[in-house]
């Protein structure tokens, strides 16, 4: 079964960290970049990170940059979204996807896979 599965969202006050996962299964992980988008109500889905295949090049939008990292472990099928000094702005549904680009954010349906998202809140 082709799949991405997100965890490790919730509820966080302004200030707290997150990490979130993505597992995926039933492709070759390895060879497929790794991007984050998330989502709050009302507004475009936006991206967030994304990390190249074999985990060399790495690029952030400029609201998260030094405040978020993402990594992976291909032994493990799993890449990361290590999320510090969250803001409430920081809210929404995060989304993993996969696909194979050059490096950067795409049109949704350039990604082979996607995940269903995790549910981030930050708020006192």
């Amino acid at each position: 079964q082709l799949q991405l599965v997100e965890s490790g969202g919730g509820l966080v006050q302004p200030g707290g960290s997150l990490t979130l996962s993505c597992v995926a299964s039933g492709f070759h992980f390895q060879t497929y970049e790794v991007s984050w988008f998330r989502q709050a109500p009302g507004l475009a889905r936006e991206g967030i990170s994304v990390i190249s295949s074999y985990g060399g090049r790495t690029i952030y939008a400029d609201s998260v940059r030094g405040r978020f990292t993402i990594a992976r472990d291909d032994a493990k099928n799993t890449a990361y979204l290590q999320m510090d000094n969250l803001k409430p702005e920081d809210s929404g549904v995060y989304t993993c996807a996969c696909g194979r680009h050059s490096l950067g954010f795409h049109a949704p349906p350039t990604y082979e896979y996607w995940g269903v998202g995790t549910q981030v809140t930050v708020s006192s």
